[in-house]
C-alpha cells in the first residue's frame, strides 16, 4: 500500500514539474498584474471573511432603480471584471487645469491620520468593449487610473469624506463588496453612470459590512448598505490598498490634486 501511495505521489509531482499549469489547488482566475498582498491580522470573529472587524454596524438606504443583474459580473460595478495592468508613471500628486468641485471625495480621509500616503504603484484599468462584451485595451487618457497607496497591514480604512448627503446623513452606499474589494457610490442611483464612484482594491472588507451587502444583494437590492462620512469600512490587507475613481461614468486620474487631494 505504501509503495502504491509513493508511486502516485511521485507521478503527481512529475506531472506538475512537466506542466507548470497543473496546480494542486485552484483559487480561480487571477490577474497576473494585480497581486493581492496578505497580512496576518488579529483573530476576531469575522463571519467567514478572514478579516478583523472594525467594531462598526451599518445602516441601509433605498437605491433608485436597483440593478437587476449579477453585480459580480458587471464590469462597471466589479472592477475585477475589467482588470488592470501595471504601468510606469509619476507616483505623486498631479496638477490639472479645470473646474474644482469642493464636494468631491477627499482621499486623505481614507486614513485615520488623514495623511497623504506614499503612492506605491500605478496601473491602468482596461476599457470594456460593449460590442463584444469583452475586455478592451487599457485606458490611455490618463497615465494612472488605479493608484496604489502604502498602508500598514491591518490599519483601518474609512469612507472618503465628500460634500454630499445621500439621505439620513449617509455619505455613500455600497454598490458591491467582496472580501478584498469595495465599490462605493456617492448618490443613490444604483448605476455607475451618475455621480462619483470609488473602487477600493486589496481591501480587507469589514465582515459586518460584507455580510450585510450579501444579504441585501441576495434579496434583490431593494436596500443597500450605507456609510457615514469617514466611517470605518475595513482594513488594509497588506502593504498597500489601491483606489480608482469615476465621475458620471468616466474613470479619472486618482493622483489629481485639485480633485481628490485638495489643499495638499
Amino acid at each position: 500500500m505504501w509503495r502504491l501511495i509513493a508511486l502516485l505521489a511521485t507521478g503527481l509531482l512529475a506531472a506538475v514539474i512537466a506542466n507548470p499549469m497543473v496546480t494542486l489547488a485552484d483559487d480561480g482566475p487571477a490577474l497576473a498584474t494585480t497581486p493581492r498582498p496578505r497580512a496576518r491580522l488579529p483573530l476576531i470573529a469575522s463571519s467567514g471573511s478572514g478579516c478583523a472587524a472594525t467594531g462598526q454596524s451599518y445602516g441601509t438606504v433605498t437605491p433608485v432603480d436597483p440593478y437587476s443583474g449579477d453585480a459580480a459580473t458587471q464590469p462597471d460595478i466589479n472592477l475585477a471584471v475589467r482588470g488592470y495592468v501595471a504601468t510606469t508613471a509619476y507616483l505623486g500628486l498631479v496638477d490639472y487645469q479645470g473646474n474644482v468641485d469642493l464636494g468631491a471625495p477627499q482621499f486623505p480621509s481614507l486614513f485615520t491620520d488623514n495623511r497623504t500616503p506614499q503612492f506605491s504603484s500605478g496601473a491602468k484599468v482596461y476599457r470594456w468593449d460593449w460590442t463584444c462584451n469583452c475586455r478592451g485595451d487599457p485606458i490611455t487618457k490618463w497615465d494612472v487610473t488605479l493608484l496604489g497607496m502604502a498602508t500598514s497591514p491591518g490599519e483601518i480604512i474609512r469612507l472618503p469624506v465628500a460634500g454630499y448627503d445621500i439621505g439620513g446623513g449617509y455619505g455613500a452606499m455600497v454598490m458591491y463588496a467582496e472580501e478584498t474589494r469595495l465599490t462605493l457610490k456617492y448618490t443613490i442611483e444604483d448605476t455607475p453612470a451618475t455621480g462619483y464612484v470609488i473602487y477600493l482594491e486589496h481591501m480587507c472588507t469589514d465582515p459586518n459590512l460584507l455580510a450585510l451587502y450579501r444579504q441585501l444583494n441576495a434579496a434583490g437590492r431593494g436596500q443597500l448598505p450605507a456609510l457615514y462620512p469617514g466611517q470605518p469600512l475595513g482594513r488594509a490587507r497588506g502593504g498597500q490598498i489601491a483606489i480608482a475613481v469615476r465621475d458620471a461614468g468616466s474613470l479619472l486620474d486618482p493622483r489629481s490634486r485639485k480633485d481628490w487631494w485638495q489643499g495638499r
